[in-house]
């Protein structure tokens, strides 16, 4: 199936947009602040997750600050009020059963004064969102299984009467959830119908996807110089996947590489504002978009090769 992104007018006559939505593994102030600084003064405004309780268990891949650190939760204020994005990637960085989601919610919108926005699955928790085999359908889902030998947890978050529901307070709380992640710069030709709702996955209200960037070298392979000139030449828009505590600072100092990209990207005045604000200006140029059984299954199949080929989100 021929993927054809949609034309969209970017405002102030911008030729693309670029964000990224950063999940917060590993984040504190140290490692974190030096990058967003930086991406400040260049004059990105991105997505910058949180957790917003502290951990009671051991992580489930990585932990971090949460904003239960004084100094952690302040620094978060005041990139909000830069004009960041402040997201979710679940609570904190382990399993968390209903009742904890909840009080993780109500705390979030305690400090940052509304229900987030966007949001992000953390990798290998329980309360996740259609996650792990439930990412795709029929015949997919049994590949997903058998590459993966059946090592993946099931996801409960979606699971109406299991101790981890919290399906339809996401409904209710939060517009965007990322789910596919492709090496296209472009994420909107890699997935041209985001935001879209899945009448599958009814607790979602929209999906949106985002591009290769987990870890230090798939982010800087993706925004290459070639690869920043052909997102401007399509006109299109990138939603980077990243973890910018974990990979972007080395000696107290920014990776030169990443910094010189970006100055570069930056250089070409490009729209560079949080997700929901560009998933919101997708929305309004196009309007609600429902996924079709036919576009189902092109994204899940798209997204499940690169899957097994490259072993990335």
């Amino acid at each position: 199936m021929t993927f054809s992104p949609p034309q969209i007018q970017w405002p102030e006559g911008k030729k693309f947009a670029f964000t990224i939505f950063d999940d917060t593994d590993a984040s504190t102030v140290a490692n974190s602040a030096p990058v967003y600084a930086l991406l400040r003064d260049l004059g990105f405004r991105t997505t910058k997750s949180v957790w917003a309780l502290e951990a009671e268990q051991p992580p489930v891949v990585v932990g971090g600050a949460s904003c239960a650190e004084p100094d952690y939760r302040a620094w978060a204020l005041q990139l909000q009020a830069e004009g960041f994005e402040i997201g979710f990637h679940n609570v904190c960085c382990h399993h968390s059963k209903r009742e904890r989601t909840l009080e993780g919610l109500r705390r979030f919108e305690e400090i940052f004064g509304h229900a987030p926005r966007s949001m992000a699955n953390h990798t290998g928790c329980r309360e996740n969102l259609y996650w792990g085999s439930d990412r795709v359908t029929g015949w997919r889902r049994w590949v997903y299984l058998a590459a993966t030998l059946g090592r993946k947890a099931r996801f409960l978050g979606h699971v109406q009467g299991d101790e981890h529901f919290w399906g339809d307070v996401c409904h209710e709380r939060i517009r965007y959830v990322r789910n596919f992640v492709f090496p296209d710069i472009n994420t909107l030709r890699a997935c041209p119908w985001m935001p879209y709702h899945d009448p599958l996955r009814p607790w979602v209200n929209q999906w949106y996807a985002s591009s290769e960037g987990g870890v230090l070298d798939s982010f800087l392979r993706t925004v290459t110089e070639e690869n920043q000139d052909r997102l401007e030449a399509e006109g299109g828009a990138c939603i980077m996947y990243a973890h910018l505590g974990k990979f972007f600072r080395k000696d107290g100092v920014v990776t030169p590489r990443f910094r010189q990209l970006m100055e570069r990207l930056a250089a070409k005045g490009g729209w560079f504002v949080p997700v929901s604000t560009l998933l919101d200006h997708i929305t309004a140029q196009r309007g609600e978009h429902v996924l079709t059984p036919r576009e189902r299954a092109a994204l899940e199949n798209k997204w499940l090769w690169h899957k097994l080929r490259h072993g990335e989100s």
